[in-house]
């Protein structure tokens, strides 16, 4: 044997006890990967229940795993890409995704992955982009190893714990860096000084404490937001080369004056100070960035002098300066700001009237927002010449006197609440005119008269708040054609809303949907301004937030479902049958009314969830109809004269929980 035939021997040996152990180096083929694809195809159905993901037709269509739902090759053949969002994932993280060793790009967002990361994923050096967003994935966050991370986006799960222990770790190629709605402790003064490259970094709605990193004017979009984050923002903290583009210090604990030095940043657009401790007057630098398109300043200690030099800001359309306690009549400068289409000055103590201002002559602006004030004297009817408006908010005020007819001539109007003031007389017919309208809240006045057949042309109105007023008569058969074709609406909004809302979504939320209203009760606890932004968003374009019933079925599917609120008024009379057409709706309150007859069993074709008809004079047996609720979660028929034995129908309302027939 020569000495060449001696040297080998060892690498022939290796060769064969690789062959023989099985340890075939994992993932160096398109066949490898494939092996690991099916792995987690049956690793997904075993945890799976409704099989919904695009990964249910691997291996069934196509043999080639380039061409599965989801899945990316790179040139050379090799999986490089995994895209499993939306797609009803339950159950922890599949631990093998390192076999896959091109894998660049990873995203299981919005699905319900719970247990921690594993450490299996942290070995996937080569993960460019990495998204887990909207799961419920908990534990204290470790990502060490994961160099290579261009984009990363854990928003929206429960992990908790201090971020020190992964920077600068994964810092060499971040770019991108999304934290937000977690449960973070800690100090951030520290994390990122190493991240050269970081440019977008959103760690709002968490519990970080201590005072700011001071070297965030680097990035080009900064939040904080909904933290507990203290102490003053110095001057040093913006300088002259600035680059930020959005930032966002929103609902902290920051104390002093508000930083003037933002004017070093010339690109800003978007510049959010709500919800601090800031006092004094507001920074007339302010008006020297000239690229601003959304100024907060809301929930502060501002003095009541708003600066000249906004005026300056050709490109701002939202202008927030609610609950600042300015008092006295609203300040002239506003009806200046012809170039605003969203103006929120709610909860402040304004009294008086508005024609003053000169705020109801402004031509573009889409959301007047001037609830929560002391406003008093009648409703002026120059509103109705504010071509451009499409949300009214003048709730939680003092107006008196009546509702002018002229407002139904607002025919781009999506949204009219004046609830919570002192009007009176009738509701004007001509609000039927108002296709538009999605939200009609005249809740808590002293209107008197009939309900007028004319809102059932409102085709667009999905919910409707009448209660606590002294309305009488019948309930009109016509108003059961509210709510037919509210998509019409829905897809001018999805077209020409552009500036996400920014303040006041919780409060009219919270106004407008109830929080006895089952499918978004729970969900009172956790709302943040974040997600009041985005609930509220969703609701504009019609999309549906939660699932709702569809008629004569227990299928939930996610869709828009409207309300009518009546209770607490002087109505009488029959139920029409007609209301059994109502199908886009899912509560109905008619309690604490005179409404008289019988149960109208056409009411079973309504997928409903909440059924109020308390303290009313409803006789007869309650009809057999009532089982096709399937979805009826809550069921109030207390303090009438309802008589017979109980429907055995009722048995098949497997979901309700709440059910009264004192």
């Amino acid at each position: 044997m020569s000495a060449q035939d001696i040297h080998s021997c060892p690498f022939i040996l290796l060769f064969f006890f690789i062959l023989l152990s099985g340890k075939v180096v994992v993932g160096d083929s398109l066949d490898t990967d494939k092996k690991v694809l099916l792995d987690l195809k049956t690793y997904l159905d075993n945890k799976t229940l409704a099989d919904r993901g695009g990964y249910i037709s691997w291996n069934t269509e196509s043999f080639n795993p380039c061409e599965w739902k989801g899945i990316s090759c790179s040139a050379s053949r090799r999986v490089v890409g995994i895209d499993l969002s939306q797609s009803d994932l339950n159950g922890e993280i599949f631990k093998n995704f390192s076999q896959l060793t091109e894998l660049t790009y990873l995203d299981l967002s919005q699905n319900t992955l719970f247990g921690e990361i594993p450490e299996d994923l942290r070995l996937c050096q080569k993960l460019v982009h990495l998204n887990l967003s909207h799961n419920i994935l908990d534990g204290k966050l470790n990502l060490t190893g994961l160099t290579s991370l261009h984009t990363l986006d854990l928003s929206n799960n429960r992990f908790y714990g201090e971020l020190g222990l992964n920077f600068p770790a994964i810092c060499d190629n971040l770019v991108t860096f999304n934290i937000s709605g977690n449960n973070l402790t800690g100090g951030i003064d520290n994390c990122f000084h190493q991240c050269v490259k970081l440019q977008y970094l959103d760690l709002s709605t968490n519990n970080l404490s201590g005072s700011m990193w001071m070297e965030f004017a680097r990035l080009r979009e900064f939040s904080v937001a909904e933290n507990n984050l203290s102490g003053t923002i110095p001057l040093e903290a913006f300088p002259g080369n600035c680059s930020l583009e959005q930032l966002d210090l929103s609902q902290n604990g920051f104390v002093g004056e508000a930083p003037k030095g933002v004017a070093n940043c010339k690109n800003l657009s978007i510049l959010c100070l709500s919800n601090n401790n800031f006092t004094g007057v507001i920074p007339f630098e302010i008006g020297s960035i000239s690229g601003l398109k959304a100024l907060y300043l809301g929930n502060n200690g501002f003095s009541r002098e708003i600066p000249e030099t906004l005026l300056n800001l050709t490109n701002l359309v939202f202008l927030d300066l609610s609950r600042n306690h300015f008092g006295g009549d609203i300040q002239d400068i506003f009806g200046k700001f012809k170039q605003v289409s969203f103006l929120l000055l709610h909860s402040n103590n304004y009294t008086g009237g508005l024609i003053s201002s000169g705020i109801l002559k402004l031509p573009n602006v889409w959301r007047l927002d001037l609830s929560y004030n002391n406003f008093s004297g009648p409703l002026p009817v120059e509103i109705s010449q504010m071509s451009s408006l499409k949300f009214l908010m003048l709730s939680y005020n003092q107006f008196n006197g009546s509702i002018p007819p002229e407002f139904g001539n607002m025919v781009g109007l999506q949204a009219l609440d004046l609830s919570f003031n002192n009007l009176s007389g009738p509701i004007p017919p001509s609000l039927g005119n108002l296709n538009s309208l999605l939200w009609l809240m005249l809740a808590d006045n002293y209107l008197t008269g009939e309900i007028p057949p004319d809102l059932g042309n409102c085709s667009s109105m999905l919910w409707l708040n009448l209660a606590n007023n002294k309305l009488s008569g019948n309930l009109p058969p016509e108003l059961s054609k509210i709510g037919k074709n509210a998509m019409a609406t829905f897809e001018s909004n999805r077209q020409n809303y552009r500036m996400v809302a920014g303040s006041g979504e919780c409060l009219a939320m919270k106004r407008w949907i109830p929080a006895d209203y089952p499918p978004f009760s729970f969900v009172y606890s956790i709302l943040t301004r974040k997600n009041c932004r985005g609930l509220w968003d969703k609701l504009l374009k019609g999309y549906g937030i939660f699932p709702f019933c569809t008629p004569d079925s227990s299928i939930r599917i996610p869709q828009i479902s409207g309300y009518v609120q009546l209770s607490s008024n002087q109505l009488s009379g029959e139920i029409p049958s007609s209301i059994g057409t109502m199908v886009n709706f899912s509560m109905l309150h008619l309690g604490f009314n005179n409404f008289s007859g019988k149960f109208p069993p056409e009411m079973g074709s309504i997928p409903l969830v909440v059924l109020n008809m308390t303290r009313n004079k409803f006789s007869g047996e309650i009809p057999l109809a009532i089982g096709n609720m399937k979805c009826l979660m809550s069921l109030d028929l207390s303090y009438n004269n309802f008589s017979g034995a109980f429907p055995t129908s009722l048995n098949k309302l497997a979901e309700l929980n709440k059910f009264n027939i004192s």
